[in-house]
């Protein structure tokens, strides 16, 4: 690879990147996330199923709340008051129900049935929102309602030859009655629990039970738990209870005569999953993508106060008259760098190290010590410190006179002259006002340290 090429390649690498993110920024910036603080909720579809258990005059010999018939439900549900505390729900369900009895001491107790069952309705739920926050992750609920529910119960009494099941106290099933004076020549039956016999036909055909209603009231009890799983997503693990009007789910009743039930209705529960999918409410938060970037200026990290285009945090000379041309840092230009501006400077282009005043104007050494030592415009300590460390750099002198006597105090080391550090703690004294000394006795220390 060519030199040029690398170069390309290297720019390519570090510059793609960089892009990628910029853009990733800028979309970071347009793109804003509100939270809706009323959304509209829309009705909620769920799927569902579960098994049905029935408790009635046919008992199974097996009951199993998690193991039955197997059924579906589908479910709409809407909140129905403005705080999401309450939900109609609008339910069916579709499966079958059955129960399969045995007794080997009550042979007329050898009952079973089996029927399409179709319920439907409506109940109104509470999810404890006045308890729970408003998005728990799990949630209880309870629901009590009305529906309708339509039966159809049918019998295994006979097999595919139309031969009659007869129960024998020994638990086998025979083509003749245990009671049959030629039961010793009876042949062993099996059930192929195929429900052939409508059971409310039979019974008004054999024993005067009566055309009675196939269409009866249920009243819901439901409870379980929500498990939320995403915003729109959630899923449900109930049971419900169904008390129905009616003793002939089983086709077994109190007021039969083939089969004499227990007073009071029948009843079945419904244990079941079911997912519940949020599709059409409007979500609680949206992306507004703003046509330019609305952006909240410091204004202490971006004003500007003397107006001369240098941001105050990195501007060294902030109070710059306006108008004035600044520098990077925003002081005034200084041509000559003799520390005074050119907008203030009268004498612009003054020698290198020249001495100058406050106008810029040259003037002499001795001018510019007498001025520096004028209590009324002291220059700063600072200022004092770089003149004499200007002058006195490289300066180690003998004293060739003795030293006056208010001076003597000053000599620290007692090397019977005045060192330049000695003369800077002088005036350090003199402008903490712990020296007794005059501006003259000053000019006098000056002038004796460069008589030594």
């Amino acid at each position: 690879m060519t030199g040029i090429g690398k170069y390309v390649f290297s720019f390519v690498l570090v510059a793609v990147p960089l892009l990628a993110l910029a853009q990733d920024d800028i979309e970071d910036i347009l793109n804003e996330e509100v939270v809706i603080e009323n959304p509209v909720y829309k009705p909620v579809i769920s799927l569902g199923s579960g098994v049905f258990n029935f408790y009635g005059d046919v008992r199974s010999n097996f009951l199993n709340p998690v193991i039955g018939d197997f059924a579906y439900k589908m479910n709409v549900s809407a909140f129905i008051d403005q705080k999401r505390y309450y939900k109609a729900n609008f339910f069916f369900l579709y499966g079958q129900l059955s129960a399969d009895q045995r007794s080997t001491t009550e042979l007329a107790g050898n009952l079973n049935f089996r029927t399409d069952l179709v319920d439907f309705g409506i109940n109104l739920e509470y999810g404890f929102g006045h308890v729970l926050p408003k998005f728990n992750a799990i949630r209880p609920f309870v629901s009590l309602g009305i529906g309708n529910i339509q039966f159809t119960p049918k019998g295994d009494l006979m097999n595919g030859s139309q031969e009659k099941y007869n129960y024998w106290s020994d638990g086998t099933i025979r083509d003749m009655l245990q009671t049959d004076p030629n039961s010793n020549l009876a042949g062993l039956m099996h059930r192929d629990f195929v429900f052939e016999t409508d059971l409310r036909q039979f019974e008004k055909d054999n024993f005067d039970l009566g055309n009675y209603s196939q269409n009866a009231f249920s009243i819901p009890i439901d409870l379980g738990l929500d498990f939320r799983i995403s915003e729109r997503v959630a899923c449900r693990l109930g049971t419900s209870l169904h008390l129905t009007s009616t003793d002939f789910l089983d086709n077994v009743s109190s007021k039969g005569t083939s089969a004499q039930g227990k007073s009071g209705n029948d009843n079945f529960t419904f244990s079941y999953f079911s997912l519940h999918f949020d599709l059409f409410s409007q979500p609680k938060t949206m992306i507004i993508e703003k046509m330019f970037a609305e952006l909240e200026i410091d204004d202490v990290m971006f004003d500007d106060e003397d107006g001369d285009f240098v941001m105050d945090p990195v501007d060294d000379c902030p109070g710059t008259p306006y108008g004035i041309v600044v520098d990077s840092l925003g002081c005034p230009l200084d041509v000559d760098n003799d520390g005074i501006p050119d907008y203030l400077d009268l004498e612009p282009e003054s020698s290198p190290g020249a001495w100058v005043n406050a106008e810029g104007k040259t003037i002499s050494e001795e001018a510019y010590l007498a001025k520096l030592l004028e209590r009324s415009e002291a220059m700063s300590r600072e200022d004092v410190k770089a003149y004499f460390e200007t002058i006195g750099k490289g300066f180690i002198r003998k004293s060739v006179t003795e030293i006056p006597e208010k001076f003597k105090k000053l000599d620290t080391d007692a090397d019977g002259y005045i060192a330049f550090e000695e003369l800077l703690q002088a005036i350090d004294g003199y402008f903490d006002f712990k020296l007794n000394f005059t501006v003259e006795d000053i000019y006098e220390l000056n002038n004796f340290f460069f008589e030594q």
